[in-house]
């Protein structure tokens, strides 16, 4: 009993508003703290790790239609626990997470009694927080006006930032869509290309402290999808809502809260080195499904015609052999793209699904989200926007036996989109179908919020090696950012393997592919997504070694574990995956330069492996790789190249 008094005399003190309250939190392994501070009625947080400043002072705080929830605050309670969770997600880049993190929850109330909640989660190498309105009186909702969380880095660091698009431009108006390029290791402050700020995930390197990698998570109908603002002169990003002229100028950039209601998650994953950035699983960590699936869902690969055969080949004939070349590569999945509705028809198509199930193909269609807030020409059209429409479309596919769709062309950030997409998800699992999302925005944690997402591009994608000889140039380049960014905290629809030298059909025009065939192979193990939608064309089985096309009918698109390797965005990267009892490990170079290096492996069993790589010439090599007792093995990656290993752990 004395300690109980003790302890509410201590509880009382700290809670009577003295100035520059201090409320330390830390992670489970004690390398990770959070200081939050309330500093004349102002509240402020900064990070550490493992003694080292990477965030410095920065605000938080909300701005509502109910009054200002950023100042003039007062702490009013505060209540701490241990999360301690298992989970099994086989979509993600880890099978079976464990999630152990120190959660602390803070109430404030501004002077007219008006109550903010903030809860922070501090786990190792991440900080998630959010905040909560409670209902207090009358008012049953709050409009968002403006959120304050900010990011305030030390000057001396640099940035691995994509710009935010201005709404309704690019190609027929899809912007924005996620797609523009990164700019690597550029100084704080520099103006994004738009003036409106950077899409999530952003990567920053604090000089020699280290990495932090910056999202959200959470994100479903319930709120908006935000973005960076662009940086003040000190260093200091904070959290913006979407462009009014997104979605074509239909609703609010401000989101709007039930009460009692909660923001999404902020996510700060915080490293010395780039292996947390790599390997976290805190975009999934701090959700919960949504619903149940209505059965177990099945992922694996799929032929795209389209890719490299383009809009020609969304006919009768050419979509059956893709549904060959799916049956011949063992794969799950073919994709018929654009334009099916008109160019094949509804009743033909049922024709495509009967036969692929004579091949043990699932078929999936594409679809365009509407045509609303662009002019994107593709159909069908008008199918997915409204739920009437979208039921009865999907009561069809069921009743035939389609296995998902792809919808395309969303437009933009706004509540009102992020419901169209919940929507879409939760009607589609009534008719059990998965869904991959493109030209479109960043998943949030959905793949573990929605049992039936698959994936989402996000990302300046394969088609655009297609479309542009810049992409080709400059293909290594990207493909050293992923793993590190953007496919970090999502997975990443991006349509990978693109074998044909030149693409086009016949593979003898259009831009010219400046990578290696293992550069290829390497990138099916590097990009992680649970249903990979492959660029392989039938010509490639009759134009390759027997051990490329083997490879590619082997690889898995499920994973039970990631690990990093090695690298540095934009330059190099070695990454481990394990399948079971197969480890694939993928190693790319985008310098210009031969990469001699030597990686520690000790996942991997002593004895022979199988390894991937190129000669002096790009030429694809397949030979035997002795793993020595120390599991060192020594790599050499040609520029514009690549390095795989395929081994046991047992």
């Amino acid at each position: 009993m004395k300690k109980k008094i003790i302890a509410s005399v201590l509880l009382l003190l700290f809670l009577s508003g003295v100035k520059g309250q201090q409320m330390n939190m830390v992670s489970p392994d004690n390398h990770l703290s959070v200081m939050l501070e309330l500093d004349q009625g102002q509240l402020y947080y900064s990070v550490v790790f493992d003694g080292q400043e990477m965030l410095e002072k920065s605000p938080l705080g909300l701005q509502t239609h109910l009054g200002d929830l950023s100042s003039g605050l007062r702490l009013i309670d505060k209540q701490t626990r241990q999360v301690d969770e298992r989970y099994e997600e086989p979509k993600i880049k880890r099978k079976s997470v464990h999630y152990r993190a120190n959660e602390h929850s803070f109430m404030f109330e501004n002077k007219d009694s008006t109550l903010l909640e903030i809860i922070f989660q501090v786990s190792n190498n991440n900080v998630a927080f959010r905040y909560g309105i409670p209902q207090t009186g009358e008012p049953a909702n709050a409009i968002i006006q403006k959120e304050l969380s900010g990011f305030d880095f030390p000057q001396f660091t640099t940035t691995f930032l994509t710009p935010q698009a201005t709404p309704m431009i690019g190609w027929k108006k899809t912007k924005p869509s996620y797609e523009e390029e990164y700019v690597p290791d550029e100084p704080i402050g520099t103006p994004s290309k738009y003036g409106v700020g950077y899409t999530f995930p952003a990567l920053f390197r604090i000089g020699d402290r280290g990495w932090v990698l910056v999202s959200e998570t959470g994100v479903g109908s319930l709120y908006c999808g935000s973005k960076l603002s662009e940086s003040t002169a000190n260093g200091l990003y904070q959290i913006s809502f979407p462009e009014e002229g997104e979605n074509n100028g239909l609703g609010s950039s401000q989101p709007t809260l039930a009460l009692p209601g909660y923001t999404p998650w902020r996510t700060i994953t915080v490293g010395k080195d780039l292996k947390p950035i790599v390997e976290t699983t805190i975009a999934f960590d701090v959700v919960k499904p949504l619903y149940d699936p209505s059965q177990d869902y099945q992922f694996g690969r799929s032929t795209w015609s389209w890719l490299e055969w383009q809009d020609g080949s969304i006919n009768f004939e050419d979509q059956k052999t893709f549904i060959d070349l799916s049956a011949d590569m063992s794969y799950e999945f073919a994709l018929v793209d654009n334009w099916w509705d008109t160019k094949i028809g509804h009743q033909k198509i049922e024709e495509l699904v009967a036969y692929g199930k004579t091949k043990g193909v699932g078929i999936c269609l594409w679809y365009n989200s509407n045509g609303f807030w662009n002019d994107a020409p593709q159909g069908p059209k008008n199918r997915m926007n409204t739920s009437v429409a979208r039921k009865k479309e999907m009561a069809w596919m069921q009743r035939i036996g389609v296995k998902g769709i792809k919808v395309d062309f969303f437009g933009g950030d706004k509540q009102e989109t992020m419901q169209l997409y919940e929507d879409i998800l939760s009607d589609a699992n009534d008719h059990g179908l998965v869904i991959i999302f493109h030209g479109c925005t960043l998943p949030r944690g959905w793949e573990r919020m929605y049992p039936n997402f698959v994936g989402s591009e996000a990302v300046l994608a394969s088609e655009n090696l297609i479309f542009t000889q810049h992409a080709n140039d400059t293909e290594a380049y990207n493909a050293t950012l992923h793993p590190f960014i953007r496919n970090a905290v999502g997975s990443m629809d991006f349509g990978p393997v693109l074998l044909n030298k030149r693409h086009n059909k016949e593979n003898n025009g259009g831009t010219t592919r400046k990578t290696s065939e293992v550069f290829q192979l390497a990138t099916a193990v590097l990009f992680q997504t649970p249903v990979q939608n492959f660029g392989i064309t039938p010509n490639n089985l009759k134009e390759y070694p027997d051990f490329i096309i083997d490879f590619m009918k082997d690889v898995p698109t499920v994973w039970d574990e990631t690990v990093f390797i090695d690298g540095y965005p934009g330059k190099y990267v070695v990454l481990a995956r394990r399948h079971g009892d197969t480890w694939y490990i993928a190693g790319i170079n985008a310098e210009k330069e031969a990469k001699e290096i030597v990686v520690s492996l000790p996942m991997l069993s002593e004895g022979q492996a199988v390894y991937y790589s190129d000669d002096t010439k790009l030429n694809p090599q397949q030979s035997n790789l002795k793993i020595a007792k120390d599991k060192k093995v020594k790599l050499t990656i040609q520029s514009d190249g690549a390095a795989i290993i395929v081994s046991s752990s047992l």
